[in-house]
């Protein structure tokens, strides 16, 4: 499915360039991902880059969509906030193009960060992030009915202080949100009622107020299209270029307008942060469920005709520059996230004791987890060992889908001496 209006006249315009085809594995000797990472990217004849930083409260759903933008699972999920510890990257190459994913923690203030016993690093990566990227995507979870109608001091901080980066708005698990006409109202409030320069004009369809959820929109019917619902003379009018304003060659996207200075969104200056609910500097507005891939795609394509000119930093070869063991390490720890209680978690030490290939190809891999108290042993193996059990099934599952290849994952729990 695609949307109608501007993202539909997008995807019209990629039609081309057909489906993308599936990803590569990541390698699963370390040796062979570390070669790739020093080698020399194999460059096409007009390569093209786009460094994507996505920001976001945690737990909004920035490693989900990471991964579906690669593919492939190779960044650890999980409801427990501060799942992502440090900034890592993910690579997609398409034909000429490659984007590469800043995929960081979540931003949280140095007081959460303190109470959670967080490395300093997840105070800094989003920053970092930031200075490093062509554009930014601003992550909310539409679901949490606590923190939806606005956005945070801390991403509202991070736009403010990198207004020359262009920012575009993405609404988050909408699948769960019955009631499609509060999207609407959503996107007033955390854009400021404004969208690339433009104010938005809003109008709701009846059958949006209906109680019924079955008479709801379908998701790709509540598009940027309805969200804008600009009138037929002002669709004319954006026919006629401004002065000030110049058609984005690189995205074919005959009713986009931005700003031939540089595509930056003004920051606000008419307003303290404090007293700021959204950012009116947004250039887009993207809504998904990144969990199920829905929509991911047409965000994935905007992306792609987002990049400019510019050499590759990776070989085509290369999905993420983590390692192999990292890979493991994340995985087996978002599975004790989601199975094990409150600090239970934060506390074991994960130590690798196999690694190598067996003799029909698979992936052998050893695990020792080590945790500060028999207690937490016995909650991390649980009874009969079914909570250890399920935690190397699902692991092995995920890394099968990482590596692409047989997993034999074998997971020890010990009391630290």
């Amino acid at each position: 499915m695609t949307h109608p209006g501007v993202l539909g006249s997008l995807l019209h315009s990629l039609g081309a360039r057909g489906s993308l085809s599936a990803p590569q594995p990541v390698s699963r000797a370390a040796e062979e991902q570390e070669r790739l990472l020093r080698h020399r990217p194999d460059q096409p004849r007009s390569p093209k880059v786009l460094k994507v930083a996505i920001i976001g409260a945690p737990n909004a759903g920035k490693s989900t969509l990471s991964n579906q933008l690669l593919g492939r699972k190779v960044f650890a999920v999980s409801k427990k906030v501060h799942t992502t510890r440090c900034q890592a990257q993910g690579i997609v190459t398409s034909e000429d193009t490659q984007l590469i994913i800043l995929d960081t923690p979540g931003l949280t203030t140095p007081l959460k960060a303190k109470r959670h016993k967080l490395n300093e690093s997840m105070l800094k990566d989003p920053w970092e992030s930031m200075k490093h990227a062509d554009i930014v995507l601003v992550l909310v979870d539409v679901s949490d009915h606590w923190t939806r109608n606005c956005l945070s001091q801390e991403v509202l901080k991070c736009l403010s202080q990198f207004p020359q980066i262009p920012s575009v708005l993405v609404l988050n698990k909408v699948d769960l949100v019955k009631k499609k006409f509060i999207l609407l109202d959503l996107v007033a409030e955390l854009t400021e009622g404004i969208v690339n320069g433009q104010k938005l004009k809003m109008r709701y369809n009846p059958e949006h107020n209906s109680r019924s959820s079955s008479k709801t929109p379908k998701i790709s019917q509540v598009s940027l299209s309805e969200i804008r619902a600009y009138e037929s003379h002002s669709l004319q009018e954006a026919e006629k270029v401004p002065e000030d304003c110049s058609l984005d060659s690189s995205s074919d996207m005959g009713s986009s307008l931005v700003s031939d200075k540089e595509q930056d969104p003004k920051p606000c200056e008419h307003k303290h942060l404090k007293n700021m609910k959204g950012w009116p500097g947004f250039q887009e507005i993207f809504m998904l469920a990144a969990l199920h891939g829905e929509e991911v795609d047409t965000l994935k394509q905007y992306l792609l005709m987002q990049a400019k000119p510019g050499p590759w930093e990776f070989h085509s070869g290369v999905l993420t520059n983590q390692s192999p063991q990292e890979i493991c390490d994340n995985i087996i720890r978002e599975k004790m996230l989601e199975y094990l209680p409150l600090e239970v978690p934060y506390g074991v030490h994960q130590v690798t004791e196999m690694w190598e290939e067996g003799p029909s190809g698979e992936l052998l891999i050893m695990q020792n987890l080590v945790v500060p108290r028999k207690s937490h042993m016995m909650m991390l193996i649980g009874r009969k060992g079914k909570i250890i059990s399920r935690i190397a099934q699902e692991a092995g599952q995920d890394l099968m889908n990482a590596f692409l290849c047989d997993i034999r994952l074998k997971l020890r729990v010990e009391v630290k001496s």
